[in-house]
């Protein structure tokens, strides 16, 4: 028990900080813990928190996605065409959907690798095309999603929300296989050590791609389900769900100097900002607080990633002396 608690002090710290928060914005809700009040807080924090999955992969590698946001809404954009038909053509619109999400993140890691730029530059490049792109698709929000699909993946199965069933099922049936596989491990060594990851044998060039498409791939669900809980294209999404996901990595225990975190880490971290921005709705905040409290917990969160890494590079120099 020590051990694990030890090995998963982010994650717990991060969890006692969302049930506190929770709780709160149950208690000043009207309507209290009910199902519908449960279902619409869930739809929210599982849009951020596939944002967060999204910026995770690339943090883990030492990077900052800066594109998260606008490959959302290039995704978005495009579901808002090939999601409003039926049977095969949505299974068929769906894989054209994460496929685009992929595409673009692996545009970013062929980019960074073999351009030898930062990523933090160029997907802040990347991410002026991508939003370009879903601009010349929806130039003002429109288009529409199939309501059947969109109420299966956003309403309730036995009074609990399908999100968290959806998120579930990511967790169990993704990252925990992931982890302890070849890649997964890969990435962590990357992260940890770029040298020592090489000297072991380790494909470097190859992992951090794979990263950067994974970051992708979940920006492209991301877009995908802000898309079921919309029901349409809307390429004006981008800025905000960057910014908040790399503030939700760090609120979840993820370093940003790479190697350090989880995805459940990343994932409370999203819902914790989700529930204080639905806290604050309900709590009476004037409405023009509120930008200014949500700014200052993403500034608070980003700058206690930077002072990690600043002590983390004190440390070394301290040792090389």
């Amino acid at each position: 028990m020590r051990h694990f608690l030890q090995s998963n002090r982010r994650e717990l710290i991060a969890f006692a900080i969302l049930v506190v928060a929770l709780i709160a914005y149950l208690a000043t809700h009207p309507r209290g813990p009910s199902t519908y009040v449960m279902t619409i807080w869930a739809n929210q924090c599982l849009v951020l928190a596939l944002a967060a999955i999204a910026q995770f992969f690339v943090v883990l590698v030492r990077g900052i996605d800066l594109s998260v946001g606008a490959m959302m809404a290039l995704t978005n954009t495009v579901a808002s065409y090939v999601l409003a038909g039926s049977g095969l053509g949505l299974f068929g619109g769906t894989l054209l959907v994460l496929a685009v999400g992929t595409a673009c993140g692996t545009i970013n890691g062929l980019i960074v690798v073999y351009g030898r730029i930062q990523p933090i530059i160029v997907t802040l490049a990347t991410a002026s095309i991508y939003v370009g792109f879903a601009l010349l698709l929806r130039p003002t929000p429109g288009g529409s999603i199939n309501f059947d699909l969109a109420d299966a993946m956003t309403l309730d199965v036995l009074g609990v929300p399908t999100a968290l069933v959806i998120l579930a099922i990511i967790i169990g049936a993704f990252w925990l296989p992931l982890r302890r596989s070849g890649l997964g491990l890969s990435i962590y060594a990357l992260g940890s050590s770029e040298t020592a990851a090489y000297q072991s044998g380790i494909p470097i060039n190859t992992v951090r791609i794979a990263a950067f498409a994974l970051g992708g791939f979940f920006a492209g669900l991301a877009g995908t389900y802000f898309s079921y809980v919309t029901t349409t294209g809307d390429a004006g999404i981008s800025a905000n769900f960057t910014l908040n996901s790399i503030a939700a990595v760090v609120l979840g225990g993820v370093a940003l100097s790479g190697g350090v975190g989880s995805l459940i880490g990343a994932v409370i971290g999203a819902f914790i900002l989700e529930t204080i921005a639905f806290l604050m709705f309900f709590s009476g905040l004037p409405p023009l607080a509120q930008p200014f409290v949500e700014g200052l917990v993403l500034a608070t969160a980003i700058a206690v990633g930077s002072l990690a890494i600043l002590r983390q590079r004190n440390r070394l120099e301290a040792f090389r002396r």
